[in-house]
């Protein structure tokens, strides 16, 4: 039977590191591992952090600490300790009446000595199921008693069963209430430790089967013992198995619900970070759970994504219900989803006009594999249309800016070849005539070279680089200064830009010479569709919380249109006919490549620039030496 117990699975865990000697365990633990440690599981909590070497409790850095509080005992372990001494205290007190009930009924055979052991044994069995929490100096981490325990509880038993045998006499059937410390023993000590429990008790036996025999029967008392005797072995054996088995599972379920809790954890984490919505609804329109993303979308950001709240409140959401009825009714939705519109109120602007938001839905059903009482939920996909559109039209735009650049890189050498064998006709014309028409072909060519070079300027994929911080309003007052010099425009009051700069401070990391294209390019275009009088463009800085930077350029032509604002940043599209249609594309680019965004608005009621371009800018939080203003004011 020992080497059974010897090739069990050893301990690992720290605890095993225990000097071990011929009995009891130091640290209240015993030699050898019980029923529930010999799998070798962890007595601590799972979901405790551990040091890199596996030594114990690990800090934030990963190193090894002393736990914080003493480890407690394992749950399944001590539900067992406390199923065993609620059935002591119940025994307990049961043979304390049977000793009453008796003395009454039957003096002759009662015993003062074997009422006051029975009494003494409730006493401590109702002792002994007095802690109702997990407590370590009863249950050790290990899962077994410990010595003061063991002694209260399977030695207590195997000494009050004995001597009420001795006191009783053979009328009592001592072998139904030995079953108890065997049981107890197998499941909360060590397997040698169960054993000698059984022993024990087979002992006792044998001694009560002595006692009977000293009457005269020599066969019937022995052969009860025997048997007795074996089968409390067998229990011992059995039950440890059991024990085994229990906890086998307990560790299974353990390390599935970690798995299970980690895996809802992370999938909660990636659903709040979706930049698509998220809702789980019912037939009846009722949302059950919903991510930020959603809230947002239909306009309803200070719900709270856990809690109740029905579709049916708001007028706006009634497309959604509708679409979730339709659903249901079909049993099905389009596997690429149906666009609706909500139209929204604006809570900065209580009473003003709706906002009409397309959203593209996409849903799908919890379905059971079987059928059970209870309604199927629904997952409703929502993603801004306008998201789509601008999505699908980046990655047009990327692949036509690849297309192109690869097609100017190939023109630009037959173009330097065609400029140069112009300029060699051009030296030896006479005819006036042909000297106009050679002048007529190097101005093409000129412009052929300017649009492959924006062409080339405005391929996608190109990596900011490495540039100082500028002060944003020296450097936008130095470019308008440098720009109405080169237009010879005039200065001072009658001039045509009416600007606002800011005095202070705003350090940006934007390379000079790519913010002074960006700059020219709205002043042109914003000159190009303007008045043209004295104050027709503006241009603001301003600083914008929290850590941006605000550049508008703006003019008082006529308002642009819807049919043209939806391509103004897309390539090749310009209004005028020799316009090349790559000026606020490159814009966009280059801003993009500073983690700097542009975009069009167009200006209030009654505002006399009715065009506004915003150029919207990170500022740096640390201050690096700035270079001085390249350009007089």
């Amino acid at each position: 039977m020992s080497a059974a117990a010897s090739r069990a699975v050893p301990d690992t865990s720290p605890a095993s590191a225990v000097p071990r000697n011929s009995g009891f365990g130091t640290n209240d633990s015993w030699r050898d591992e019980s029923w529930f440690a010999a799998l070798g599981l962890p007595p601590a909590q799972p979901t405790q952090p551990m040091s890199l070497d596996g030594s114990g409790p690990a800090d934030a850095a990963g190193r090894a600490r002393p736990p914080a509080t003493p480890p407690a005992a394992p749950p399944t372990a001590w539900r067992v300790y406390r199923a065993f001494a609620l059935a002591r205290a119940v025994l307990g007190v049961a043979m304390v009446a049977a000793q009453l009930l008796l003395s009454t009924s039957a003096p002759v055979h009662a015993s003062t000595a074997g009422l006051a052991l029975c009494v003494a044994y409730a006493a401590m069995a109702l002792l002994a199921a007095r802690p109702l929490r997990p407590d370590r100096r009863v249950i050790s981490p290990r899962g077994v008693l410990t010595r003061r325990w063991f002694a209260l509880t399977v030695g207590l038993d195997l000494a009050a069963f004995s001597g009420l045998m001795l006191l009783i006499g053979p009328g009592l059937n001592v072998a139904a209430l030995l079953a108890l410390p065997v049981l107890m023993a197998a499941a909360l000590s060590r397997q040698r430790i169960a054993l000698a429990v059984a022993a024990a008790a087979a002992l006792a036996l044998l001694t009560g089967a002595t006692l009977q025999a000293a009457a005269g029967d020599w066969t019937g008392p022995f052969m009860q013992a025997g048997l007795a005797g074996a089968g409390l072995f067998a229990m011992a054996l059995l039950t440890g198995e059991l024990t085994t088995r229990l906890a086998r599972e307990e560790h299974t379920a353990r390390s599935s619900l970690a798995l299970a809790r980690q895996q809802a954890l992370l999938n909660r984490l990636v659903i709040e970070e979706m930049q698509d919505g998220v809702l789980v609804a019912d037939r009846n329109g009722q949302v059950r759970a919903a991510n930020p993303a959603a809230l947002a979308l239909i306009g309803a950001s200070d719900l709270p994504r856990t809690g109740l709240f029905s579709l049916h409140d708001q007028t706006a959401w009634l497309p959604l219900v509708r679409a979730i009825e339709r659903a249901y009714a079909a049993g099905a939705w389009p596997e690429g989803g149906r666009d609706l519109t909500l139209r929204l109120a604006d809570a900065n602007l209580p009473g003003g006009p709706l906002e009409e938001r397309s959203l593209r839905l996409r849903m799908r059903f919890a379905r059971r594999r079987e059928r059970e009482i209870g309604e199927a939920l629904c997952v409703l996909f929502l993603e801004d249309v306008r998201t789509l559109r601008a999505r699908a039209r980046q990655e047009k735009l990327a692949a036509m800016g690849r297309v192109s650049a690869g097609i100017a890189h190939e023109i630009r050498n037959p173009l330097a070849a065609i400029a140069q064998a112009s300029e060699l006709m051009a030296e030896d014309l006479v005819d006036p005539a042909q000297r106009r028409l050679a002048t007529i072909v190097a101005d093409i060519v000129e412009r052929l070279r300017r649009i492959v070079d924006d062409v080339m300027a405005a391929a996608p994929g190109g990596a900011a680089e490495v540039a100082g911080p500028i002060d944003l309003g020296l450097q936008a007052g130095a470019f308008c200064a440098e720009w109405l010099r080169t237009t010879r425009l005039p200065e001072g009051s009658t001039s045509p830009i009416q600007a606002a700069l800011t005095p202070e401070l705003l350090p940006v990391r934007f390379d000079t010479d790519h913010l002074r294209r960006v700059l020219v390019n709205l002043l042109d275009n914003a000159w190009r569709h303007s008045s043209q009088t004295a104050g027709a463009v503006a241009i603001a800085v301003q600083p914008l919380p929290p850590g941006r930077a605000l550049l508008s350029v703006a003019s008082d032509g006529e308002t642009i249109g819807p049919d043209v604002e939806r391509h103004l940043f897309e390539p090749f599209f310009s209004t005028r006919s020799r316009g090349s249609g790559l000026g606020l594309y490159i814009c966009r680019e280059l801003c993009q490549r500073y983690g700097a965004s542009i975009d069009y608005r167009a200006g209030g009621p009654g505002a006399r620039h009715t065009n506004v371009f915003v150029v919207t800018l990170p500022v740096l939080a640390a201050l690096q030496p700035l270079p001085a203003d390249p350009l007089p004011r």
